[in-house]
């Protein structure tokens, strides 16, 4: 190479770097568009599981029970995701209810998938007022992150939160990781939670709780279409409920009852 003019020396060099670039991009566009149908494909998969969830809570909606629970929400309340629906977060603090009080528990899972506050508004709320629940969780929110209005939020949570029982939980939005989204989720939880002092409602720290694990837990705790929990990831919101769902199931137990010894203890 000693005798190549420098110029075309050079050109060679920089048609190199170019061709190597070139190739580094087009092997990441690939690897891109790769995971993106990849994660298509999932979420495919997980929304052919729709009707599945909603027929199943439906069906289990009419067994009796001495308690009544009452959940309102979104994808998350039926359970997409979890590896069945009895797995999502209804369905782990149901279990709970029936073995802290010993008593049978009818689930009335009224939540939608991709609910937003509007629709929880037009397709729940009438259902809710033709109930006399024991024990309320209310999650939802987190579809209108997607398509954010302050003003539509507030006016939605505000209607929701008037038609609950006093011993109501309502859970704040829950953690996204992402900066633009999480930004978002600080305007919603500030609307969330001044609404819900309005109405005395209890607040459910979902999202300090989701956020705990940190962003790793986007490969342990949610499905593969890297949105919703999985039975890890359901756990976890299951827990963020329990202490305040513990206070609530307290007051169904008689006080000289075995059931409320272990409240106490526990």
């Amino acid at each position: 190479m000693s005798n190549v003019n420098p110029n075309l020396r050079a050109l060679l060099v920089t048609l190199g770097a170019v061709t190597t670039a070139t190739g580094m991009t087009a092997a990441a566009v690939i690897r891109a568009r790769g995971f993106r149908e990849w994660r298509q494909g999932n979420a495919r998969v997980l929304n052919e599981t729709l009707p599945a969830h909603a027929q199943w809570w439906r069906e289990h909606g009419r067994e009796p029970g001495e308690l009544l629970y009452v959940a309102i929400g979104d994808s998350a309340a039926q359970g997409i995701g979890a590896s069945e629906p009895g797995r999502s977060y209804v369905g782990l603090l149901a279990d709970h209810i029936r073995l802290a009080t010993g008593r049978t528990v009818r689930v009335a899972n009224l939540s939608v998938s991709g609910a937003t506050v509007q629709l929880a508004v037009r397709d729940q709320l009438p259902l809710l007022a033709e109930l006399s629940p024991d024990i309320v969780t209310v999650a939802i929110g987190a579809n209108n992150v997607a398509v954010w209005d302050a003003a539509v939020f507030e006016a939605g949570i505000r209607t929701i939160f008037a038609a609950l029982p006093p011993h109501a939980l309502v859970a704040d939005l829950p953690c996204f990781h992402l900066p633009h989204n999480e930004r978002i989720v600080a305007v919603g939880n500030r609307i969330l939670r001044s609404v819900a002092a309005e109405y005395g409602l209890t607040v459910v720290p979902l999202h300090a709780t989701t956020k705990r694990p940190g962003l790793r837990s986007v490969a342990t705790h949610v499905a593969n279409d890297l949105f919703h929990p999985n039975d890890r990831g359901y756990r976890v919101w299951a827990e963020a409920f329990l202490p305040a769902l513990s206070a609530d199931i307290a007051l169904l137990v008689p006080e000289d009852s075995e059931e409320f010894a272990d409240l106490r203890e526990g």
